[in-house]
């Protein structure tokens, strides 16, 4: 009589915890994102296990299965749609094919544009959307959309609320940084050094910006090498991207040249070991150019005047439609055509120093006469107007009002760090030195 009180004791329990589990994974469905934290604890609790005592009535085992949660909500609710965007289509017409009402659209484009306006939706880019299921509440198969989501980038997405209260939400993903150690040897090009050692080419362009202004990145020689120290973006453990350029070295034709980043109140950018910027008063050229075609030349035979004529610039051969750029901050105080010169610019500088563009395709619309342009800036793009033969930009260099060979000149050098910052500088070139000079580069066959 005992064992039967015990065993129909057990079985009560046993029927009351089937039932509270099954009620607990049927009410799932009703979650928000406020309550995914809950949802996810439903899906860790451990399963019933079968009794080891033979009197038992029944064995039984439940187990739950863990909710498919992204975005902010439980998949498992929805009819879920993946897709991307195609050419030629937008917004309304992916939204109508999910049943959303054009009234609803019209008042989404409204309510979103401030937020994240949906003509920035771009072709190729993901996006995901969120119907309700046809047994979910005794809705028909075949109900509006609820949800459209779009993922600009990897780094964050967007959610349209397509309801009776329509809005927009930009959610950035958390991403985690990893700091990361790397060198490698040039072979043939910087492109297939990175290639070679599995480094995103994006840290290429990380590199030239530290060490541009010392390095031609375009013109480097076979057996140049680097060693870098950056961080590495990490979004769920998966590498999206890289981060910011803790210190760089990159030895071109046998001569060091190091760069560390240093950011205090007075300061924001890379400097060399003595606390000199490496960016420069001027850049190294105006253009990312294949070769130079013509230097300056007080004796060069005319191409197209058939005659010997002073050459008083520098031409830049590269492809039509390059960008141009400014070697150095300035006003821009000509911009035209002429017969000669083609499409051009001149800025000045300051009260020494003058430059001059040529034979542009095209003169950005930034670089009219008057404007302020920064070092960098895009004034132009290569062309072959004028008197030219091919695609290039004769770039031609003034001090003191006279022509000269900008590549021979001393130009001056920037101003070191002050003292204050200095001190606090060294402290990082001492961390981050010793580290670059640790690591090791990797053979041909590691590569």
């Amino acid at each position: 009589m005992n064992i039967q009180k015990k065993l129909s004791k057990r079985n009560t329990i046993i029927f009351s915890t089937i039932l509270m589990i099954l009620m607990a994974t049927g009410a799932v469905i009703y979650f928000n994102r406020s309550e995914i934290a809950d949802a996810s604890n439903l899906a860790s609790s451990a399963a019933i296990e079968p009794s080891d005592d033979s009197t038992s009535l029944f064995e039984m085992e439940v187990t739950l299965q863990s909710p498919t949660i992204k975005y902010g909500f439980i998949l498992d609710n929805y009819e879920v749609t993946h897709s991307t965007i195609k050419k030629n289509e937008v917004l309304s017409t992916i939204l109508a094919r999910h049943q959303v009402a054009y009234p609803t659209i019209d008042r989404l484009v409204s309510t979103s544009k401030d937020v994240y306006d949906v003509r920035k939706l771009n072709v190729g880019k993901s996006y995901t959307i969120l119907s309700p299921k046809a047994a979910n509440k005794g809705k028909e198969a075949g109900a509006a959309a609820q949800y459209f989501i779009y993922e600009p980038d990897v780094f964050k997405y967007v959610i349209y609320n397509l309801q009776d209260t329509t809005s927009a939400t930009v959610v950035y993903r958390a991403v985690d940084t990893l700091v990361q150690a790397s060198s490698g040897i040039v072979h043939s090009n910087l492109w297939n050094a990175m290639m070679d050692n599995q480094l995103d080419y994006e840290l290429a362009v990380r590199m030239e910006d530290a060490l541009g202004y010392m390095i031609d990145f375009h013109h480097i020689q076979q057996q140049d090498k680097f060693k870098l120290i950056y961080d590495e973006l990490l979004i769920d453990n998966e590498t999206v991207g890289v981060g910011g350029l803790a210190a760089a070295y990159f030895e071109h034709r046998g001569k060091p040249y190091y760069a560390f980043y240093y950011k205090d109140d007075r300061y924001d950018g890379y400097f060399d070991e003595n606390g000199r910027p490496m960016k420069k008063a001027f850049l190294k050229s105006p253009v990312k150019y294949t070769r130079i075609s013509s230097p300056f030349n007080l004796r060069r035979f005319h191409p197209v005047l058939r005659r010997v004529k002073a050459h008083l610039g520098t031409d830049y051969a590269a492809p039509r439609g390059t960008p141009i750029y400014a070697v150095a901050s300035g006003k821009v105080t000509r911009s035209g055509y002429t017969r000669g010169n083609g499409n051009f610019v001149k800025i000045k500088h300051d009260n020494t120093y003058s430059t001059q563009y040529l034979h542009m395709s095209k003169i950005a619309s930034t670089a009219r006469v008057g404007m302020q342009v920064k070092q960098g800036d895009v004034i132009g793009y290569v062309g072959s107007t004028g008197l030219a033969t091919g695609p290039h930009v004769c770039f031609r260099f003034w001090k003191n009002g006279k022509q000269v060979d900008h590549r021979k000149e001393d130009l001056p050098e920037p101003k070191p760090m002050e003292q204050e910052s200095l001190m606090e500088f060294k402290k990082v070139v001492e961390r981050y030195k010793k580290e670059l000079d640790a690591i090791q580069y990797k053979s041909n066959e590691d590569a």
